[in-house]
């Protein structure tokens, strides 16, 4: 993924003006790598996520960003001029968990079919022997038990939830995952499988990953960079450490500050 000089607006609404998500963002991704993204409320974190993963035409995800400069080509593909079924061929490269993901999972669907669900979207006559077991693997590598195949998710814990959703999110075996807070609300030992699973996809298969936290250890433990937005704006692109071991902005000093504190979790998610 290439982004280069991008700008992204929301559209004008009824009384409300247009609003400009994000300002001249330019980003590689390389393969294999990992890419942490932080940021206060509103700093643009999440239209940035929903652009990388392909999903700014969607508006499952709500209204949609317009890419008003700059440009992102990711896998070939200019995301400033596609049309949406472009874009819907470049979304099964993508895996994408986005924002609250586990409130996305249909009540009366049990795991086995969420997880197929990616398949069969684009395949209706996928054989069944070989979508068992390719769920059933997928279910396995994300760290669930088979039992929970045919639970709901009414049935499962937050983390076992926010588990079976990122199982749908890699099931097409995508290029790349961009996942938007992806340990939120979690308790530390499932933070740290959820962090674990995305290191050992990444180092395993070349997985590339934009991963959106506030949570700094998780960041820590799973990427390579962490690009830090500020209004829309990049303020910081490098290592966590160097990042904030030199904090030249105000933000960065808050999260500097947060972790001489001891404080995991920084507040204000967009």
């Amino acid at each position: 993924m290439v982004m280069s000089d991008l700008s992204a607006t929301y559209p004008q609404r009824g009384s409300s003006p247009s609003c400009e998500a994000l300002r001249g963002i330019s980003l590689t991704l390389g393969p294999g790598e990992v890419v942490g993204v932080l940021g206060s409320a509103g700093s643009g974190k999440s239209t940035f996520a929903r652009i990388a993963a392909g999903r700014h035409l969607d508006r499952d995800f709500g209204t949609p960003p317009a890419i008003t400069g700059g440009d992102a080509v990711i896998f070939g593909q200019s995301l400033r001029h596609a049309t949406r079924r472009q874009m819907d061929r470049l979304a099964a490269d993508i895996g994408y968990l986005p924002q609250g993901a586990t409130n996305r999972l249909q009540p009366d669907r049990t795991v086995s079919e969420l997880v197929a669900a990616p398949i069969l979207e684009r395949d209706r006559d996928f054989p069944t022997k070989s979508l068992i077991a390719l769920v059933a693997g997928m279910v396995d590598s994300v760290g669930l038990s088979l039992q929970l195949m045919e639970k709901y998710p009414y049935e499962l814990s937050g983390g076992q939830r926010q588990r079976v959703a990122l199982a749908a999110a890699l099931v097409l075996k995508p290029t790349m995952l961009v996942a938007d807070e992806p340990t939120a609300g979690l308790d530390l030992s499932v933070r740290d499988t959820v962090a674990r699973l995305i290191v050992n996809l990444s180092a395993d298969t070349g997985l590339q990953a934009i991963i959106v936290s506030h949570d700094l250890p998780v960041l820590r433990r799973t990427a390579d960079r962490v690009m830090v937005l500020d209004q829309g704006r990049m303020i910081a692109l490098g290592t966590i450490e160097s990042i904030l071991d030199d904090p030249s902005h105000p933000y960065l000093m808050q999260l500097a500050g947060a972790l001489d504190d001891g404080h995991a979790i920084i507040d204000d998610v967009d």
